[in-house]
Order: C-alpha cells, then sequence, then structure tokens
C-alpha cells in the first residue's frame, strides 16, 4: 500500500443522514432520508432531475440546511456547522475552476487559504497531480485544457485537502461520450487507490452501475432501493427501480393474475404465486427470445429491428403492448413477421399496478 493510499485510508470517514428531509415553500424535496455511508465506500444517489438527489448532497456539504434530520461525518454531528469546517471536499458539474490561475494555483488553493507552509504545498500539490497524470500542465491555465483536463484539476483541488470524503455532483455531465467513459475508469481507480468515502450524484444508470459500491435509488424524494448495483440489477424492490435500472430498459406488460397463470393479449404463462388481480409483468430484452410462431409463451409481429453493433434489438408488438428483445447482431427477421415469444421464466417479475410494489 502506497503512502498516499495510507494517507487517505487513515483519514476517510463515514457520512450519515438521518431522518432528513427539506422542504422548499410548499414542496417537499427530501422525505426522511436515511443513508449510512461507510468510511471508504464510493456511493451513488441516483434519480431523475429533480427527485433531490442533489439537494441531499449539499445538504452533507452545508450549502443547504435541512429541514428536519441531523448529518453526521465520522462520529461528529455537523449539522449546524459551516462548510469549511465539515472535512468534506466538493466537485461541481461546472469545474468552478479559477480561469486567471494556473494549473498549479487552482490545487494549491485549499492549502493557500488555511495558510500552509510553501514547501508543504509544493510537495502536496505536486503528488496530487502525479495520481491524476497532470504533472506536466502545472503551468498552463484553464482556457488551454481539453474537459476531461479541466475535471482533472477540480478533482486534484479536492484530493489536495485529504478530506474525510469527496462529494460529487454530476462532475461527468458535461463530457463528451467517449471522455465519460474514460474517466469513468480514472474516478473508480482513483478512488480505489485513495480509499476515501465518496458520495457522487448522477442521473446515469450506467455511471452508477459502473462506479458505485452501492447505489441510493430516489424518486420524488424518497429513498425507492439501496443496495449493490447487482442486487437492484437482479432483484429491484418495486416497478421504478426495474424500469430505471438497465439499458435497454425492462419490458413490462400490463394483464391479470389468477389462478397461477398470468395472462394479457398475446401472451400467457404459469406464474406460481397466489396474487389475484391486476399485474404488471417485467422482463429484460436479455432473458427473452425469438422462436417459431405458436411456440413459446406469445406471439407477436416484428415492429422494428436495430442493429447495435454486437448485438440486435428486436422490437415486437404483442397484442396492443411491445416487447424489446435482444438477438444475435446476425438475425434477419423481417419486419411485419409473425414470431414467437420465449421469456426465461426464473428471471420474470410480477409488480402491483396500483402501487408498484414487487409481488415476485
Amino acid at each position: 500500500m502506497n503512502d498516499r493510499h495510507t494517507v487517505a485510508l487513515q483519514h476517510s470517514k463515514s457520512v450519515s443522514l438521518r431522518n432528513v428531509s427539506k422542504v422548499f415553500g410548499d414542496t417537499r424535496v427530501l422525505h426522511n432520508l436515511s443513508l449510512d455511508v461507510k468510511a471508504g465506500e464510493f456511493l451513488v444517489l441516483l434519480g431523475e432531475s429533480g427527485c433531490g438527489k442533489t439537494t441531499a448532497l449539499r445538504i452533507v456539504a452545508g450549502l443547504e440546511s435541512a429541514t428536519q434530520g441531523t448529518v453526521h461525518v465520522g462520529e461528529r454531528d455537523v449539522t449546524q456547522q459551516l462548510p469549511r469546517d465539515r472535512d468534506v471536499a466538493m466537485v461541481f458539474q461546472s469545474y468552478a475552476l479559477y480561469p486567471h490561475k494556473t494549473v498549479f494555483e487552482n490545487i494549491a488553493y485549499p492549502l493557500i487559504v488555511r495558510k500552509r507552509p510553501k514547501d508543504e504545498i509544493e510537495a502536496a500539490v505536486r503528488d496530487v497531480a502525479a495520481s491524476v497524470h497532470l504533472e506536466d500542465m502545472l503551468l498552463r491555465y484553464p482556457r488551454q485544457l481539453s474537459g476531461g483536463q479541466r475535471q482533472r484539476v477540480a478533482l486534484a483541488r479536492a484530493i489536495v485537502r485529504r478530506p474525510a470524503a469527496f462529494l460529487m455532483d454530476e462532475p461527468l455531465s458535461n463530457l463528451d461520450a467517449k471522455l465519460r467513459g474514460h474517466m469513468r475508469a480514472e474516478l473508480k481507480h482513483m478512488q480505489h487507490e485513495l480509499d476515501i468515502t465518496t458520495i457522487y450524484v448522477t442521473h446515469d444508470q450506467i455511471e452508477a452501475m459502473t462506479l458505485a459500491h452501492r447505489v441510493a435509488l430516489i424518486d420524488k424524494g424518497v429513498l425507492q432501493q439501496l443496495d449493490t448495483p447487482a442486487r437492484i440489477y437482479s432483484d429491484p424492490a418495486n416497478l421504478f427501480v426495474a424500469g430505471f435500472i438497465g439499458s435497454p430498459p425492462m419490458n413490462f406488460l400490463r394483464g391479470n393474475l389468477a389462478n397461477n397463470r398470468f395472462g394479457t393479449e398475446g401472451l400467457a404463462l404459469n406464474a406460481d404465486i397466489g396474487y389475484q388481480g391486476a399485474a404488471t409483468l417485467g422482463v429484460r430484452p436479455e432473458e427473452c427470445a425469438l422462436v417459431a410462431a405458436g411456440e413459446g409463451i406469445g406471439l407477436g409481429r416484428i415492429y422494428s429491428v436495430e442493429l447495435i453493433g454486437d448485438h440486435s434489438l428486436v422490437t415486437l408488438n404483442v397484442g396492443e403492448q411491445q416487447v424489446v428483445v435482444k438477438v444475435s447482431n446476425m438475425f434477419s427477421g423481417e419486419i411485419g413477421a409473425e414470431v414467437g415469444l420465449r421469456v426465461n421464466v426464473e428471471r420474470v417479475y410480477f409488480f402491483d399496478q396500483q402501487t408498484g410494489g414487487r409481488i415476485r
């Protein structure tokens, strides 16, 4: 373990939100949110725009005050403390770099305002710059850098303080798709090396699934599920979670459960559960297969075929509803052709149509 990793590990602390709510006027943005982020953990707050995830992050940072509830960093209750006293560092979507300062000066700024010795600042900046591959750019100005390089400067400025936790608000959203992929790998490796508690906000489920140790999925200010990416994908708590996670998204078919069978127009399958009434069947595209018409659990007509690269996506009309099936990129079915649908019955989910709650 290198010295940089050892220092970070010793300083990294847990972060907890306990029954945190936030109200703006008549609008309740967060509803009794409780999260315990372990020391050294990478936790992603995931959800649609306006769901409350950024508000939660800003409450941890001290940039917003909680209407009720408390925030703890390690053993300290920091709910009433100023941002500068919370020992956390925030990385913003906009980078927030000083355009008139060099890369070195931008990274050094948190240490300069704390009046640290000059030789200590020099050593710390060069050490951190090396960790994010900026050692050859310290004399440049932000305008001379690419988007990815600017983001690394913002990360380095956060790292140099050796905070108890990083707070990141959609830091990659301004980058193009190729650079986002590269920076995801950089971020994941850096967080692993530094082992510093990180809370990361995004609306991008691919970022969440690839970066996080655990994901907290929020909808309308309410925590829907908190678990590892693999568990959220394979064991969704409700209809919202099932539909939000996965690309392409899970298929949903509305129908009825009765006498241990699920049925809807053009499709029927055995379902060994005692529930009776309106239900939604969920199945992921990769758990579906196309077979000859008359075989499988349903009959559909091909609506479209999309070649993605290493696979194709076939959209079927099944009655008045649609199902997307992931198939080989060699698939050559014609639009309008009748085909049968088969599903992996071990990977089918059922949800209550009224509440969205998971039935099985």
